[in-house]
């Protein structure tokens, strides 16, 4: 809870800055960046996270590594935060950071799931069904997962749309358990 807290603060705060300097897209990048880095590896959370590392050691291997990578405000903050002993929780404050940009900006994401992937066609349609009449821009996000066996589940925001395959026949396993006929001798 308090690590979403402090994410919240520190994104909402960067975000307030770059507007101010005019670098938002440049941060917008360089956040997409340390959130993938993050994603990609989790020993870099570990490393972040690890009290035995000090702050100078830790300052260095950013440096390291997003060297000539990152907007000069993105290598001030960084730097800052990790002076403040807020590291620990970069990740977040990267994630939380594009959550606020996409919202400023009205861009939506829509995860969609299938077990196989989706053509040309399906996805033109998604995208027409979730941007509707509104002025959002939509970000459509594929993932498999063959454990759904068929159909799809689209997500958007804290809205969800679930036709799999896998959640019929887990509908139909429940309504079989729950069989109101009982058996008489």
């Amino acid at each position: 809870m308090e690590g979403t807290r402090v994410a919240s603060r520190y994104a909402k705060s960067f975000i307030d800055l770059t507007i101010e300097l005019g670098v938002l897209e440049q941060a917008y990048a360089d956040m997409k960046l340390i959130s993938d880095v993050c994603k990609a590896n989790h020993e870099f959370i570990i490393f972040l996270k690890s009290p035995i590392i000090n702050t100078d050691k830790k300052l260095n291997v950013f440096k390291e590594l997003f060297a000539g990578k990152l907007n000069k405000a993105t290598d001030s903050y960084i730097k800052l935060i990790t002076e403040k002993k807020r590291e620990v929780f970069l990740a977040e404050i990267a994630d939380e950071f594009i959550n606020q940009y996409k919202k400023k900006k009205k861009i939506l994401t829509a995860i969609v799931t299938t077990a196989n992937g989706i053509d040309d066609t399906i996805r033109k349609k998604i995208m027409e069904i979730v941007k509707g009449d509104g002025k959002s821009e939509v970000v459509l996000e594929e993932k498999i997962d063959k454990n759904i066996i068929g159909g799809f589940i689209v997500r958007v925001g804290d809205k969800q749309v679930d036709a799999s395959i896998a959640r019929k026949l887990n509908n139909l396993k429940q309504t079989f358990k729950e069989n109101p006929f009982i058996k008489e001798f």
